[in-house]
C-alpha cells in the first residue's frame, strides 16, 4: 500500500454506512449497530438482499478475471471499494498478472484503516487507497497518488461496482461516469453494477420508495434503460446488460433468480 494520508472524515458509528452494511450482508464483522439495524430493515423488506450482495461480489471477481486475463488489463481504478474481504480486485488481478496496479477509492474512514492493513500488493505490482467521494470525480482524478500509481496514457479498468446507486437523482450518475471515462484512454474498460427494482413486485417497489422518501434508504435504484445509458458509446461485451448472477456465471453454476439479485451489471470497452 502506498503511503497516502489525506484529511480523513470523522467516523460516525451512529450513522449507517453502505460499505459497513454491505460487509454485514457478506458475513463480515467490520460493522456497527446502526449498520446492522439498517441492513436488517432492508433484508426484512427485501429478503433477497444478501443473495444480491453475494452475487454482485462474485460478478466483480469474474469481471476482474476476464479483464486481467482475456483483455490483458494491468491497471484498475476501483471506486466504492468497500471493506476488504476475500478476493479483492488486486488479489484477483495479481493472481493472473502480478504486475497489476490498483487504486482503491472509498469515503469511509474505517475502510481506510483496513485498507492500509489488508490491501497489500504483490512485489511486482502496486495498490493505493484514496479517501475520496465518487460524487467529486475531478478530485479523484487530480489526486497525486492516483497519478503515481496509474499511467493514464494506458488502458485502465474503471470499476463502479454497487456504488452508483448511492448517487441520488434521475440522470445523476451518467455525468460522473462520463467524466471518469473521459480521463481514460481508448482501450479502457467500464465495469458497473447497480441496484434495481425492475424485478420486484409493485408492493416491494412502493416499500422502497417509502424508505427512500423517509430517509431510511440511501439507495437510488435505476431501471435497465437508465443503467444501460451509462454504457453509451462503449462496446459492451457479451452477454450484455444482465442481472449480475447471469454475467458469465461459473460453468455448472445455477444463477440466482433476478428477483433475488435485483442488481444489473455490464462490462464494456472504450473504443
Amino acid at each position: 500500500m502506498a503511503d497516502h494520508d489525506p484529511v480523513r472524515a470523522v467516523l460516525d458509528t451512529s450513522v449507517p454506512h453502505p460499505a459497513r452494511r454491505y460487509n454485514y450482508w457478506l458475513g463480515g464483522k467490520d460493522n456497527f449497530a446502526a449498520d446492522r439495524e439498517s441492513a436488517d430493515e432492508f433484508a426484512a423488506r427485501f429478503p433477497g438482499v444478501r443473495i444480491g450482495a453475494r452475487a454482485n461480489r462474485a460478478m466483480l471477481q469474474r469481471a476482474v478475471r476476464f479483464l486481467a486475463g482475456e483483455a490483458g488489463i494491468r491497471q484498475f481504478l476501483d471506486i466504492g471499494t468497500g471493506l476488504p474481504t476475500a478476493d479483492n480486485t488486486h488479489e484477483v488481478a495479481q493472481r493472473i498478472a502480478p504486475e497489476s496496479r490498483i487504486v482503491y477509492v472509498d469515503n469511509d474512514p474505517l475502510v481506510m484503516t483496513h485498507a492500509r492493513a489488508l490491501l497489500t500488493s504483490s512485489e511486482q505490482g502496486r495498490t493505493t487507497y484514496l479517501e475520496a467521494d465518487l460524487r467529486d470525480p475531478d478530485a479523484i482524478l487530480a489526486d497525486p497518488a492516483l497519478r503515481e500509481t496509474l499511467d493514464l496514457s494506458r488502458p485502465v479498468a474503471l470499476m463502479l461496482v454497487a456504488v452508483l446507486h448511492f448517487v441520488p437523482g434521475d440522470g445523476a450518475a451518467r455525468p460522473i461516469v462520463r467524466r471518469l471515462l473521459a480521463a481514460l484512454p481508448p482501450g479502457s474498460w467500464l465495469v458497473a453494477t447497480h441496484a434495481t427494482v425492475d424485478f420486484s413486485p409493485p408492493e416491494h417497489q412502493a416499500a422502497h420508495r417509502r424508505m427512500r422518501d423517509e430517509g431510511r434508504s440511501d439507495v437510488w435504484t435505476r431501471d435497465r434503460a437508465e443503467f444501460a445509458a451509462l454504457f453509451d458509446g462503449l462496446d459492451i461485451v457479451p452477454p450484455g446488460i444482465v442481472p449480475v448472477s447471469e454475467w458469465r456465471p461459473e460453468p455448472g453454476a445455477e444463477p440466482a433468480h433476478p428477483r433475488d439479485v435485483a442488481v444489473w451489471g455490464g462490462v464494456a470497452r472504450k473504443p
